[in-house]
């Protein structure tokens, strides 16, 4: 069975990556390091996802009115300088070269397909609970709430507040660590009433 999921995991990640390493332009070989030619105060943040770089990018004005790109790369000390056109390039050839799982699940590296999967997983067990909990009740015929309810709660929770971490999702993050007082809560009254 376990194999089942580790060729499954490996076919989702060729999939998913197909191309990306072949066709995406290392950024060592574009652009050229920043410099001090930007002008002070110049830079604004923006979110974008490429291969071998951060997931922000900041778009600056040079001192000679010029408009680049600055790169920060995964792994190393010093950004890259891309010019519009160098950045538009790069992002054209990643976006091209994704796999179409890639495009679905909005990541750019293996290590995203895992945190996916952490989404998904956790997403499976907080609806699972109200599985549980309906069987449960069918069973004995009235409303029941069973802890494994309570701890199914807990513990998908916990792992959408860390994907939403992950995916910087304020309104995911605010949504599965309120309820996390709750689940915790209603577990110790059940402790406190078993004992």
């Amino acid at each position: 069975m376990n194999h089942f999921f580790l060729r499954g995991f490996f076919v989702l990640l060729v999939l998913t990556f197909p191309a990306r390493a072949l066709f995406a332009q290392p950024l060592d070989e574009i652009g050229r390091p920043v410099d001090d030619s930007l002008a002070p105060g110049s830079e604004i943040r923006f979110k974008v996802e490429l291969a071998g770089a951060k997931d922000n990018v900041k778009i600056a004005r040079r001192k000679d009115g010029s408009v680049v790109y600055i790169v920060k790369r995964l792994g190393a000390e010093t950004d890259r300088m891309l010019t519009p056109e160098e950045f538009a390039r790069l992002y054209y050839a990643q976006q091209r070269s994704q796999g179409w799982l890639s495009a679905i699940f909005n990541i750019t590296s293996p290590i995203g397909l895992c945190w996916v999967a952490l989404g998904l997983g956790g997403q499976l067990l907080f609806t699972g609970r109200m599985l549980v909990q309906w069987l449960a009740s069918e069973k004995s015929r009235r409303s029941v709430i069973p802890i494994s309810f309570w701890w199914m709660s807990l513990i998908g929770s916990t792992m959408l507040l860390v994907y939403f971490i992950w995916r910087r999702d304020i309104v995911g993050i605010i949504g599965q660590a309120t309820g996390w007082v709750i689940y915790i809560r209603n577990l110790v009254l059940i402790r406190r009433s078993r004992s």
